[in-house]
């Protein structure tokens, strides 16, 4: 008789018998019970089940969240405390549910309420204007919730998503595309990269590049950004001709026409341009699969020459250890859409390292739910 395999990964372990007795405890209803009169127990216990009623409640949270914004209720609290009858009249809500509207979002941090019964705005509705492409983000949001209205057969079937309509660039188009489709695209597009640029750039030393290409830059937000940061350094963009229409005026916008470069194409099925000593890649890779991401790779490191570097900026899972940002949103964002998927740092330094590249580094920021960064040089 064969002796048992104890590398079977289903074999019980002394862990597991640990963890199944936790478990059980945890999920007991004596348990709990007792824990809500004992002191240090009950703190804990508190705690779990404020955490899961905010999971419960979430998608009430962004809908509240979604009001406020499609409302313009930080617009027109901007200058002055108002009353619900004064926000309901402007806003054409009806004043009792205005008021309820208005106590949800100062629950959530958005609102203050007064001591005369005026509401103002909080720290984090105040801000909301200035964070680049957030409202834009919030109001598109409403295409994923719609998605996500059936999460199990979301999970289990695939199924069609009107998210994956709304990117149709990451899936190669390259005819005729419909120009408002088009230019909410690009508003989108531009307004992230403007956040993503700023923490990029705290991150980056750019210093000794002399030519920069960004791939699927876009309307080229985050070449400006870079342009303004590093005067003597040239700019390249390259994106699909649809795509890259206004970012010559942006250039010009900018005082940058004299060194950036515009160049349409697709990295699909054109190669890239030749003379860069550095690419990027902001935003890109989390949009495809992992064929279409090791052709890409292959394709950067053949442009670029040798000691050329490679930048690579984009939300990122946690991996081994799981986070809100990369892993319970863009995880799910990018299933949604119907291509690629949020990658771990060291996945993405897998791929690099399989295309050729070397000396990869990881490089921390300080809102890893904007943007991390992997860099790496061609040996």
């Amino acid at each position: 008789m064969a002796l048992a395999d104890h590398t079977d990964p289903d074999r019980p372990r002394l862990r597991d018998r640990l963890y199944a007795w936790k478990t059980g405890l945890l999920r007991s209803r004596r348990f709990q019970h007792w824990a809500a009169r004992t002191p240090f127990a009950a703190r804990v216990a508190r705690k779990d089940g404020e955490a899961l009623f905010d999971l419960v409640a979430g998608f009430l949270h962004s809908q509240v969240l979604m009001a406020f914004v499609e409302l313009d209720l930080a617009e027109h609290l901007s200058n002055q405390p108002r009353r619900v009858e004064s926000l309901a009249l402007l806003t054409g809500i009806n004043p009792d549910r205005m008021r309820v509207l208005c106590q949800a979002a100062t629950a959530l941090g958005l609102m203050t309420r007064g001591r005369d019964g005026r509401y103002a705005l909080g720290r984090l509705g105040a801000a909301l204007p200035g964070i680049p492409g957030l409202a834009q983000m919030i109001r598109h949001h409403d295409v994923l919730y719609r998605d996500m209205a059936d999460p199990v057969g979301f999970f289990r079937d695939a199924p069609e998503t009107e998210l994956a309509a709304f990117w149709p660039y990451v899936f190669g188009a390259t005819g005729q595309i419909d120009p408002e489709t088009a230019a909410t695209y690009s508003e989108l597009m531009a307004e992230s990269q403007t956040l993503v640029a700023e923490e990029a750039l705290r991150a980056l030393d750019l210093r000794g590049i002399e030519t920069l290409l960004d791939i699927g830059g876009g309307t080229g937000a985050f070449l400006t950004a870079v342009g303004q940061a590093y005067p003597a350094l040239k700019l390249h963009l390259f994106d699909l001709p649809q795509v890259i229409a206004p970012a010559t005026d942006r250039f010009a916008q900018n005082g940058l026409t004299e060194r950036a470069t515009v160049t349409g194409g697709s990295f699909r099925i054109d190669a890239l341009p030749q003379g860069a000593d550095a690419i990027s890649l902001i935003r890109v890779l989390y949009d495809h699969s992992d064929d279409t991401v090791r052709m890409l790779l292959a394709k950067a490191l053949a442009a670029l020459p040798a000691g050329g570097r490679i930048i690579v900026s984009e939300p990122m899972s946690g991996g081994a250890r799981p986070e809100r940002a990369g892993d319970a949103y863009f995880g799910l964002y990018c299933m949604a859409m119907g291509t690629g998927r949020a990658r771990s740092a060291e996945e993405i330094a897998q791929h690099l390292e399989t295309a050729g590249f070397a000396d990869i580094r990881p490089r921390k920021t300080a809102r890893p739910f904007i943007t991390s960064v992997v860099e790496a040089r061609k040996a």
